[in-house]
């Protein structure tokens, strides 16, 4: 029984190729079996994925273990990881997290300012999407380009995808933004800035006597260890 440390995840290329109609057939079996997905490509779509430097493979030795590939939308505003499958004698070993991963790192490399986005019924994907700064977001929120809309033509729940006039379907948005981490570093450093600002206004009021209270020393642990980027859990020492 292989194990994860025997699985090689790594950004597929021309060596690849020989694995093509395998993955197709992989990616039709496995949306057969979720009763919902995107249905399978043709091999020459796989093959354009591959040569462009777009699909992530896993490989156990030379046994196909799993396959992934990425998509641009909307001018490449907009980047999708699809066709995420594990085969069957290597699902549970949390290899799907490990394609993700190498799936959504090289779509940054490739697409520094785009959102990346994806559709999925499965709790498990979503875990792993939460676990890479995607959060829950409306159809709205998604890309607009009706060529990545049609893709959804294939599974079986496109009828209700179209009865809510693209609002909602069974599958759950999912969406990271860039944007969003300098919004997060922005606030962080604003909130140390003004933690800062209040130790010294603090120090200036208790320093005015000349002496140094029990709780501004805790004040100044609790500044030296931001600035030495320790903040300590609890201020008992």
């Amino acid at each position: 029984m292989s194990t994860i440390e025997d699985i090689k995840v790594l950004a597929a290329n021309v060596s690849h190729l020989k694995y093509v109609t395998e993955i197709n057939d992989a990616i039709d079996k496995a949306s057969r079996e979720r009763g919902t997905g995107i249905a399978r490509r043709t091999d020459e779509y796989i093959t354009n994925k591959i040569m462009e430097g777009k699909a992530i493979i896993a490989l156990d030795g030379e046994k196909l273990a799993g396959f992934c590939y990425i998509e641009s939308w909307g001018h490449n505003r907009f980047v999708a990881n699809s066709g995420l499958i594990v085969i069957g004698d290597y699902r549970g070993l949390g290899l799907a997290r490990e394609i993700k991963k190498k799936a959504f790192e090289i779509s940054r490399e490739k697409f520094p300012r785009a959102k990346i986005f994806g559709l999925t019924t499965g709790l498990a994907v979503m875990k792993i999407n939460h676990e890479l700064g995607y959060r829950p977001v409306t159809f709205s929120e998604l890309t607009d380009d009706e060529d990545f809309w049609r893709g959804c033509q294939s599974c079986v729940n496109y009828d209700i995808l179209q009865r809510t006039l693209r609002t909602k379907c069974l599958c759950t948005g999912m969406l990271y933004d860039p944007a969003w981490e300098k919004k997060d570093e922005a606030v962080a450093k604003s909130k140390k800035s003004s933690f800062l600002e209040f130790i010294g206004k603090f120090k200036a009021k208790n320093g005015s006597n000349g002496k140094e209270s029990s709780s501004f020393n805790m004040f100044k642990r609790i500044k030296q260890n931001i600035s030495d980027g320790t903040v300590r859990q609890s201020f008992q020492d």
